[in-house]
């Protein structure tokens, strides 16, 4: 039986890439996104044989909506050997706004809960198999605070914690916890940003070397590695050099800015 990749967020950007990558290892695919048609649309334009991927319609903030994928897709495929905790989404806000603090709400509703909702229903098979991968996608944004990013840094910051969490608790069961951190990826998250982008990536390349690292049984990659040395040091800088640092520098736009 061919191994079997569940990937959330997987209708564009990063989730889509790796959902190819993964393809073309040879697995079959359990593709779950709120956009099921344009999915669909991606499947039949890449030629991929249906019997050997489905799509599961969810959103992952909404705890049952996603748990219910979950459960579909063991009911139909079996219990997958990689899960990939991708879907995320990203939004400047400010905290003197109203407002925003539904936009920090929902931020971690996606981020956070929505990939621990994600891991749930497959961890006590996992577990019982003894074999598997869970992988969360964070970011080089959860490593240090960025002005008007405040929302997506500290759900990224939180992402790391809790795979590294999960990873320890798990040790002993044979299911492996793979946290993966991008850099800039281009993608529709990325092109609204209105800042400088260093070491920007395609999601192709993303994809390669992410799927090399999760096969590899890595703990933690930071793609591509030349953001892991900024992000190191970054973290190192002390606080009033990284504030001198990013004085100046352009906020995240808000969801609710024009």
């Amino acid at each position: 039986m061919q191994k079997l990749a569940f990937i959330t967020g997987a209708s564009s950007g990063i989730g889509q890439a790796l959902a190819w990558r993964f393809h073309q290892a040879g697995y079959r695919l359990a593709l779950v996104a709120r956009r099921t048609a344009e999915m669909d649309a991606w499947i039949g334009h890449q030629k991929i044989d249906r019997t050997h991927c489905k799509i599961y319609s969810a959103d992952v903030s909404v705890t049952d909506s996603i748990v219910a994928a979950a459960n579909a897709c063991i009911a139909a495929q079996g219990m997958p050997d990689v899960v990939v905790a991708n879907a995320g989404i990203s939004v400047g806000v400010d905290t003197a706004e109203r407002e925003d603090l539904d936009a920090i709400a929902r931020t971690f509703a996606t981020n956070n809960i929505g990939m621990a909702a994600t891991f749930h229903p497959f961890m006590k098979g996992m577990a019982a198999r003894g074999s598997g991968a869970l992988v969360g996608i964070g970011s080089v944004a959860g490593i240090r605070g960025l002005p008007g990013h405040g929302a997506y840094c500290a759900s990224k910051a939180a992402v790391i914690s809790y795979c590294e969490s999960l990873r320890g608790e798990l040790r002993a069961s044979g299911v492996k916890v793979v946290t993966i951190c991008p850099g800039y990826i281009d993608t529709p998250l990325t092109r609204e940003n209105r800042y400088a982008m260093p070491f920007l990536m395609q999601p192709g390349d993303f994809a390669d070397r992410a799927f090399a690292a999760i096969a590899s049984g890595a703990s933690y990659r930071v793609i591509p590695w030349q953001m892991g040395v900024v992000a190191k040091l970054l973290r190192v800088l002390p606080n009033a050099v990284f504030d001198r640092a990013l004085a100046g520098r352009p906020r995240k736009h808000r969801k609710t800015a024009p």
